[in-house]
């Protein structure tokens, strides 16, 4: 989707500082509708054009949170003759803010519309154009009026700063979702650091911090509130966003909005917002995780504990078919801690699986014990797998390097593996593992040039334990496809095929 800014950027003469000049104004001016009650556009001069009257161009809308919309649709992305928008226009070119009424189709009379240059660097490089109420913001209810006229002259103090290439400021952050607004509570303060003004829902902050005597004339340490962000603000001129933590259990986030003229600080405009529940689900969330990562790491050290004991039962059951089933069951219970390992460090859905495939080969290369030197290589990644492909799949990629470096190059008498020299000594062998992630399809294919399938071999018929295993999970558990047979040109080849997104069962 396009963005404002590339738009501009492909329809104006505007460099990239301009650019980023209001790129800021749009994730900060959310302060200036709500103050002005107003709908606001941003508008910029198109690229001149020989064949073309000059054009206005919207790139950025904005409703106040505090009153009904003006404006039902969505203007961004319109270009508008400047002949049409004769105020707008000559905001543009004088500089100056222009003041006038426009027609208003929708509720059929005319609206009264301020023209605000945005200047940067000397020059003019947009307007904001507010278009408000033609009834007076309180609507006659009288008791709001004086709030409400405060309001609008601490806007009429940021518009001038619009002007003057003031705000926003060039350091400040682009706006989040948790950015207070003005609703969530609202303090003017005077270049001293006292409170002139505090909205209602200020004072309920207040009152949710254990301040519950008037805040007017008093500064924020004299009520018994952290004021270093507004000290700050008034010190440097600069914005500052901080936390105030009152008591242990309320949080609330402040927005300390420096107010210049020509250059000076007369004063700041703070907005509160009670981030108390936000903080609250954070930090359950953070508990959550730990609590994940917890129960990953004890299920590892339980397997990892389990494989222990297996190898050393191997140890004691000696030579013979007792002690290879026990280290294969020690292997397989090794691959599956793998991947809570990785789970006990980031408890995510996903597993970034290039980590377990190192280990996995490790395993096969360490169980090598003929006397033909086995190499193993990697060729490609799965990138990230959901956590409940991602332990079968372990598995059965274990299984399959093991089988490969086990079985695939057991030569006998006479038997020369690919490659191989005339003595046993010089045989070598290679098994390589190909990996590959397919939009929503997982493929790893496993090859060796080693001896090869015996006749008749089909895996659906098998009695091997692993090969039974590997069949059964890729089949059962993962809904995928395997197919075993003779690689080109000697050896065995094992394809994979698997849903990215199959759920273990």
């Amino acid at each position: 989707m396009t963005t404002p800014g590339l738009q501009a950027l492909a329809r104006t003469d505007l460099s990239p500082a301009e650019l980023a000049h209001l790129h800021r104004l749009l994730g900060s001016w959310s302060v200036l509708a709500d103050l002005s009650f107003s709908d606001l556009l941003l508008v910029v001069a198109t690229r001149p054009e020989e064949e073309h009257e000059p054009q206005l161009l919207v790139i950025g809308q904005i409703r106040p949170s505090n009153r009904p919309t003006l404006v039902d649709q969505d203007l961004v992305g319109q270009a508008v003759l400047q002949s049409s928008w004769s105020l707008s226009t000559a905001a543009l070119v004088r500089g100056d803010v222009v003041r006038g009424t426009i027609h208003h189709p929708m509720i059929g009379e005319s609206i009264p519309v301020e023209n605000i240059p945005v200047r940067f660097g000397g020059r003019v490089i947009g307007v904001v154009v507010r278009m408000s109420s033609p009834q007076p913001p309180s609507g006659g209810r009288g008791a709001a009026s004086s709030f409400e006229k405060a309001y609008l002259e601490v806007f009429e103090r940021l518009a001038a700063m619009v002007a003057e290439s003031a705000f926003p400021f060039p350091e400040e952050d682009v706006g989040t979702e948790e950015t207070p607004r003005v609703g969530d509570g609202f303090v003017v303060v005077d270049a001293d650091g006292r409170v002139e003004l505090a909205s209602p829902n200020a004072v309920n902050a207040f009152h949710r911090m254990g301040v519950y005597s008037p805040p007017e004339g008093a500064r924020f340490t004299e009520l018994g509130v952290e004021e270093s962000a507004v000290e700050w603000a008034l010190a440097t001129g600069r914005p500052v966003v901080e936390e105030v933590e009152r008591r242990p259990d309320v949080i609330v986030l402040v927005h300390c909005i420096p107010l210049l003229a020509g250059g000076t600080v007369t004063g700041a405009v703070i907005l509160l917002r009670d981030v108390t529940d936000v903080r609250r689900l954070d930090r359950l969330l953070l508990s959550k995780d730990a609590a994940i990562r917890e129960v990953h790491h004890r299920v590892k050290n339980n397997l990892q504990t389990i494989s222990s004991l297996l190898s050393l039962q191997a140890r004691r059951a000696g030579p013979g078919a007792g002690q290879d089933a026990l280290r294969e069951a020690e292997r397989r219970v090794r691959s599956i801690a793998l991947v809570h390992e990785i789970l006990s460090r980031d408890p995510g859905d996903q597993v970034p699986f290039g980590e377990i495939v190192g280990s996995l080969v490790q395993m096969a290369q360490d169980s090598v014990v003929s006397s033909c030197p086995v190499k193993i290589e990697v060729t490609g990644d799965l990138g990230e797998v959901a956590a409940d492909v991602a332990t079968p799949l372990a598995v059965i990629l274990a299984e399959l390097l093991q089988n490969a470096v086990e079985h695939g190059f057991a030569f006998g008498p006479g038997v020369a593996g690919a490659g191989a020299g005339e003595g046993a000594a010089e045989r070598s062998g290679t098994v390589r593992l190909v990996l590959e992630h397919q939009g929503d399809r997982l493929l790893a294919t496993v090859w060796d040039d080693g001896i090869g399938l015996p006749p008749g071999f089909d895996i659906e018929m098998t009695t091997s334990l692993g090969l039974s295993i590997v069949r059964d999970l890729v089949l059962s558990q993962l809904e995928g496809s395997i197919r075993m047979g003779p690689a080109d040109g000697g050896g065995t080849e094992v394809v994979i095929d698997v849903p990215a997104g199959a759920a273990a069962r």
